[in-house]
């Protein structure tokens, strides 16, 4: 469990390709206190340390989380995101992250204010009912709110300390995303919805005012 407080931006050191997964080095200011079998979420996803050195960690990417995340595309001397797992009793700062990404998003448009930085991400419409204004949501593994949804396009609004110490600064238009939806939500609407049914928000609301 994660709570979408990045730690550190660490750096992708080393990339072995595996014959369909993918073994990632990551240089990690913390990387010495980590142990082998430990959790940490790179870029929002939760991968098992594999080998430690005083400076890198390693971690094996399988064939499913390239497929659904963005692993396939990074490269060599990307930056990423890192957090450790959640310790028990340790304050919570941001909002219930598992580190399990349901999809990719697109970056849409950025616009600088004078205190923030707006971000556009699209998604894909089967994920939508899994989103409401002012919820919360992790982009590659930090934790954010949904300042504004309209359709398949989130809106989130960077204060200056996350842009600075996030990956949140490296992103431009086009820029592939890890998208993970509220853990609450998306267990609320599966007890909603039949199995196998597409959740569609409309008929959840309904559902719950009659309720």
């Amino acid at each position: 469990m994660f709570t979408g407080i990045i730690e550190s931006i660490g750096t992708l050191a080393r990339i072995d390709d595996l014959g369909g997964g993918r073994r990632l080095t990551i240089e990690a200011d913390f990387a010495s206190e980590l142990r082998v079998d430990e959790s940490v979420s790179i870029n929002g996803a939760c991968q098992t340390v594999v080998e430690v050195t005083d400076t890198t960690f390693s971690v094996v990417s399988i064939e499913e989380t390239l497929r659904k995340t963005t692993f396939g595309a990074l490269e060599e001397g990307a930056p990423v995101n890192l957090e450790r797992a959640l310790e028990a009793g340790a304050r919570f700062d941001g909002h219930f992250v598992q580190g399990h990404v349901d999809a990719t998003g697109t970056v849409t448009r950025v616009e600088q204010e004078a205190t923030d930085w707006l971000y556009d991400v699209t998604f894909d419409a089967r994920f939508a009912a899994f989103l409401i204004p002012v919820g919360s949501v992790a982009l590659d593994g930090i934790s954010l709110t949904v300042a504004r949804l309209e359709g398949t396009t989130l809106t989130v609004a960077i204060i200056p300390h996350t842009y600075e110490h996030t990956t949140v600064h490296t992103w431009t238009e086009g820029t592939p995303v890890n998208l993970e939806f509220d853990m609450i939500g998306k267990y609320v609407v599966r007890a909603l919805t039949q199995q196998d049914d597409a959740p569609d928000p409309d008929a959840l609301a309904r559902q719950w005012l009659e309720r």
